[in-house]
């Protein structure tokens, strides 16, 4: 867990943050849900307060689904009064225009919707870039899609899924960022209450000048093999992806599904889990949107506002909250009773000067 500051603490850096705050309602023009804290803002974070968020970005702290060997690693991070975060720090040739950086962070900060994971700061200190985005702490969909232990996913839930990355991606479209990089099963995360959420991380290339896909060849959009630009339309072929993988359970190559689909043998992309659970009916209309999604041809695919429009309706168990559908102990417990402090969190819990002293000096804070 990253370090904790107490509110109280001598520590803390609040005076220090440039935060522009903005006037958030619960509904935008285009009907999506906000965030309804309206002292939510966009921070410049130095590295030096991230660097005792992440305890001096400290390999325990990793939540990369690839770890030290991602190019760009996430850590997690605790900032004053104990706030969650997630700091993906870019490797340091990614953004060497520190300008252009700062003003795509900033446009991705403006963005606030209760269907992502919003952006909340950045740092641009030397050739060190880095955002800060709020923390998820109940892992990504490729976790619980292919990855459980219990039971498989009910299909409630994935329906869920799919009609809010629908509509997160609706609301960044509506507000001119219709572009996406890399949109996959580890882009959609959980946060407390179980409700999953499109990471803002993929709003940003990793690079200026990076790939917008780093996933299989086989799971990459035509247009982009042979331009190797992204459009809004790429985003729909990758969601359409995403349908697949809720359908099946599996990761399911875009070419062999279509395959089985016009062979009439899409009961063979069916997840056997979830046998009688969900009627033909349902299952056929996923099959169709996705195979709608995949088009070859770009401009035969839908776009964000008609696959809300087809999702809504095939909603199952509204009324179940999303942790009990998602399979999660009960979420009555506050974040803050749930959350154990580092070393460097209990040091300011209790006021000990001097443990903090020795904690900064280690990484690196004291001197710079």
């Amino acid at each position: 867990m990253g370090a904790c500051c107490s509110i109280h603490s001598s520590c803390c850096w609040s005076s220090k943050t440039k935060s522009n705050h903005q006037n958030l309602s619960d509904n935008d023009d285009d009907g999506s849900k906000k965030l309804r804290d309206p002292s939510v803002g966009f921070t410049e974070f130095s590295l030096d307060q991230l660097r005792v968020a992440t305890d001096g970005f400290s390999s325990d702290n990793i939540v990369s689904e690839h770890g030290e060997k991602a190019p760009n690693v996430v850590y997690r991070g605790c900032l004053e009064e104990d706030r969650l975060v997630a700091v993906k720090r870019f490797n340091k040739s990614a953004w060497p225009d520190s300008r252009q950086f700062l003003e795509e962070a900033r446009a991705v900060g403006d963005l606030r919707s209760q269907r992502l994971a919003n952006l909340v700061g950045c740092c641009c200190d030397g050739d060190e870039r880095l955002l800060v985005a709020e923390f998820m702490p109940n892992e990504t969909l490729s976790k619980h899609l292919f990855h459980w232990e219990a039971q498989p996913m009910k299909w409630a839930m994935r329906l869920r899924v799919a009609l809010y990355l629908a509509e997160a991606l609706e609301y960044c479209n509506n507000r001119g960022r219709a572009l996406y990089h890399d949109l996959n099963a580890y882009r959609i995360l959980f946060d407390q209450e179980g409700n999953p959420k499109l990471s803002c991380f993929g709003l940003m290339k990793n690079s200026r000048d990076g790939r917008s896909y780093s996933t299989n060849l086989a799971f990459t959009p035509p247009e982009y093999l042979r331009t190797g630009r992204i459009t809004p339309e790429s985003v729909i072929y990758s969601f359409g992806t995403l349908l697949l993988d809720l359908l099946s359970g599996k990761h399911i190559p875009p070419s062999h599904a279509l395959d089985l689909i016009r062979g009439k043998n899409f009961q063979m992309l069916m997840d056997s889990g979830l046998e009688g659970h969900f009627s033909n009916d349902d299952g056929t209309e996923i099959v169709r949107l996705s195979s709608r999604c995949l088009q070859y041809e770009p401009r035969e695919r839908p776009n964000a506002k008609s696959l809300v429009t087809a999702l809504t309706p095939l909603q199952k168990e509204t009324s179940v909250l999303s942790y009990v559908l998602l399979g999660l102990p009960d979420r009555s417990l506050s974040s803050k009773e749930t959350v154990s402090l580092t070393p460097f969190g209990e040091a300011c819990s209790r006021r000990d000067l001097t443990a903090i002293h020795e904690i900064l000096e280690k990484v690196g804070v004291q001197g710079r």
